[in-house]
């Protein structure tokens, strides 16, 4: 990571949310964490705030201890505004699988403002 970090590269790592990985990726010299939303959309339809609580508590951590919070996958037009509202200082979210899936339907450039819209 330093090699990385001294030639200007941030350096991110793909964690659950789990207090300890959020944690270890800090102690470790990590730039940013990026939370894994796979079961997070998975649960979303069923219990959206208890789909969202771990990520919820865990960038709470993030903040108090100084790394950036990203997020990726199965993010989509539907889960994506609640878990920004709930996720605090979220500074980048991964959703390229499906926006480019959401493209074929409404354009790409119609799909680009929706998904805008949502992080707005």
């Amino acid at each position: 990571m330093a090699q990385l970090q001294g030639a200007g590269i941030r350096v991110s790592l793909f964690v659950d949310p789990v207090e300890r990985f959020v944690e270890g990726a800090k102690a470790v010299g990590a730039d940013r964490i990026e939370f894994y939303t796979g079961h997070y959309a998975h649960q979303f339809a069923h219990d959206r705030d208890k789909a969202v609580a771990p990520h919820a508590r865990c960038a709470r951590l993030a903040n108090q201890i100084g790394i950036g919070i990203n997020a990726g996958h199965d993010l989509n037009l539907d889960n994506l505004r609640f878990y920004k509202e709930h996720v605090e200082n979220l500074l980048e979210v991964s959703i390229g699988h499906a926006l480019i899936c959401d493209a074929l339907y409404f354009g790409l450039e119609n799909t680009i403002q929706m998904y805008l819209r949502e992080l707005a």
